[in-house]
Parts: C-alpha cells; structure tokens; sequence
C-alpha cells in the first residue's frame, strides 16, 4: 500500500498526460471536420437550372484541389434518388473529444479538488460539493441551451445568439462565486462541450439515421432532421473558438485570477465569436473587416484594462539589509511554495513540481524571481487555491523583494 501511495501522484501525472494528448487529438479532428463541413456549406455553389446536377436534386457543389488531386464534392438539397451502399458518419470524433475531455476534468479536478477546484476566499466548500457544483453545471447548461433552441427564440438567430451569450456569462458569473478562477472557467469550457457533443449525439445524429431509415423504407427523407441539424452545426461552429481559449486557459492567470474574472472571459469569448463570423461570411463571398476588427479592439482593450498597475514607492524597505530580506523571503517560499515547487513536492496529489519550476534552494529562487512575483503578487493564483495559506503581508514582502531588484 505504501508504494501504490507513493506511486499514485506519478500515475495520476502519466493518466493526465495520455487523456490529455488523447483529447487535444480528437478535438483537432472534431473541430477540423466542423470547419471543413461549415467552410463547405457557405462555398458551394448551386448547379446550373436545368443542368443534371439539378436534375438529380443537387443543391450546391465545388471544385477543389488539394494533396495533388481534385475533388468535386456535391450536396443534395435533401437526399440522393438512392441510398448509397457506403455512408460515412462524422460522430466518433464528437464522442471521443468528450469521453477523454471528461476523463481529464475528472483526473485533474475532480480527483484533486481541494487544490484545484476550491479557493477559501470565494467559498468554503468540501470536495463533493465542489465536484457536485460542477457536475451541475454541464447537465443546467444543456438543458437551458437545448429548451431555447426548441422555443420560439431558436427561430431568431441573432436574438438567440445574444441571449446564449448572456446564458453563458451569467454561468461564468456564478461558478466564480462558488469555485476557484480556473475551475470556473474549465467548467464554462465544459459546460460548452457538452452542448456541442449533445447537439451531436441527441439532435444531429438521430436526424441523419431517421432519414437513412426513410430512404431504406423507399421514402422520402423529412427535410425538417437536415434543416435541424444544420443549425446546431452551426451553432456548434460558433462556439470552437470560446471552447478552444478555455481549454488553455489554465496557462493565463492574469485572466482567471482577476476580480472580475467572469467579465474577462465574457470578452474574450465575445472577440472569438466575431472572429469565427469573420470567416464564416467570407466564405460566402463577403469580406466584412468590421467583425475582425471588433474582435482585436476587444481584446486590446481587455489586455490594457487588466494589465498589473506600476507598483508604490517602497523606499524604506529599499534600505533593508539585502541579505536579511533575502533570509524571510527565502523562509515564506519555503514554507508556502515548496510543498509543490520542489525536486520532490510534499503536496499530495503532486508528483514533480508544477510547469518544472523548483524553489528549494536560493538560486532557484532568484533564477524564478519574476514567475514568483507575478505568480503571488500580480495575480495571486499561486499557492495553488492558497493551500498554504500565504497572507498579504507575505505577498507584499515578496513584491518589496522584487521590486527592489530582488537581491
């Protein structure tokens, strides 16, 4: 037992690694097929009237080259005359981005709550009510989603646009109340995920076997299940590129750790749906800069907004002795930072120290002088959750340390 203990931090960290390279795999591929499909919906062209492509019910068809061959891909305007003898399906991609999505939010999040998932200072919560909020999350979310689509909103696709958007950021503004910054915002991410996969395995894809089953009785097809299914394809298009920042997110502090974290998040995925309606109306044809432009305002001005103030004069602690600062800085790092960042961290749940940093000896405090400022004074996400509790006289030593040329 005492092994399988030891072991278990350095078996959790292998499982994160191969869920994760797992995912980023299948996500590309989901999200590649979503591009392709919706890139080809808004380029082909209607066949000429009267041409035998009309007259076999195609509805719009391109010429396209590309790995030194040419591809003439059609689509009909509900079904072909007959029934293919081989059909391809585009769901396994979907699937598998989820399962392997979920199985990572579990290993990271759900396993290690305490570190990961709660923050004293937002809410004093237990690991099962932490993992139930999330959990919650995911199944709110679809239901909202999925009744708004089926209301009278869902004809109206801007208004429906706006008010989802809203839905989302009322979400992102509630976890940030119940969860730590970072695990707020990969529930938002997850919570998004698990509607586009659900549009797949619960609208899209019961659409398509209805109609095949209909051309397989000899009938014809309802157009209704395509007319569905498009629009949460569409839907789930937009959502890519929200989806895709939040994944990596993690990796940005400044953004998850501000006060007003929800609202970051909020503009962030603002600028990504602009961005992706840049491109879907270009490959209609249209060229609308404005869209773009709107995006990259957004996130300049977010970048300006949220950028760490200049920090006060500190000039009676300028005049400390150098090496006694140094000695009760050292003694905060080692007490509040090296229980994770250490050649053999002491925090379960950790099996080397986080993003390869250490702190164990002086010289590898002054060699990560400007990650710890940033990382505990700017935007205080580390202690992770503040397991270790480091207060803001601390913090401010370290900023004085630091801001003092970190000697």
């Amino acid at each position: 037992m005492e092994v399988f203990d030891y072991l278990t931090p350095y078996l959790l960290d292998w499982s994160n690694l191969v869920v994760r390279w797992l995912h980023v795999i299948t996500g590309i591929a989901w999200i590649g097929a979503s591009f392709y499909f919706v890139w080809l919906d808004n380029t082909i062209r209607p066949p000429a009237a009267g041409s035998e492509l009309a007259k076999k019910g195609v509805s719009g068809e391109l010429w396209a080259v590309h790995g030194g061959g040419f591809y003439n891909p059609q689509k009909y305007l509900v079904a072909p005359s007959e029934l293919p003898k081989e059909l391809h399906w585009f769901k396994w991609e979907a699937y598998s981005t989820w399962l392997s999505g979920f199985a990572l939010l579990t290993i990271v999040y759900y396993f290690n709550a305490q570190a990961m998932m709660i923050d004293q200072s937002v809410a004093d919560l237990t690991s099962l009510q932490a993992v139930g909020i999330g959990l919650a999350s995911l199944v709110i979310g679809w239901t909202v989603y999925d009744l708004l689509c089926r209301s009278k909103l869902g004809q109206h696709d801007l208004a429906f646009g706006v008010v989802m958007f809203a839905f989302l950021v009322a979400s992102a503004w509630g976890l940030n109340h119940f969860l730590s910054g970072r695990a707020a915002y990969i529930h938002v991410g997850a919570m998004i995920g698990t509607i586009m996969v659900a549009n797949v395995l619960m609208l899209i894809i019961p659409g398509q076997r209805k109609m095949v089953a209909a051309m397989a009785a000899g009938g014809k097809p309802d157009p209704i299940h395509g007319l569905r299914a498009k629009q949460r394809s569409v839907h789930n298009n937009y959502f890519t590129l929200p989806v895709v920042f939040i994944m990596i997110s993690n990796h940005y502090a400044m953004t998850y750790r501000h006060q007003h974290a929800w609202a970051v998040l909020a503009a962030i995925m603002a600028a990504g749906v602009l961005i992706r309606h840049f491109f879907n109306l270009r490959h209609r044809g249209r060229i609308e800069w404005r869209y773009p432009l709107a995006g990259v305002a957004i996130l300049i001005a977010l970048a300006v907004a949220i950028a760490p103030r200049p920090p006060a004069a500190t000039t009676a602690v300028a005049a400390d002795d150098p090496v006694a600062r140094f000695v009760k800085i050292q003694a905060i790092i080692s007490q509040r930072c090296t229980v994770c960042h250490a050649d053999k961290p002491t925090q379960p749940g950790f099996a080397a120290a986080p993003a390869g940093i250490e702190l164990q000896s002086g010289a590898l405090i002054h060699q990560n002088a400007a990650k710890i400022y940033q990382q505990a004074v700017q935007t205080k996400a580390m202690p992770l959750a503040n397991l270790t509790q480091m207060t803001d006289a601390e913090r401010a030593q370290i900023a004085a340390w630091y801001e003092s040329g970190a000697k």
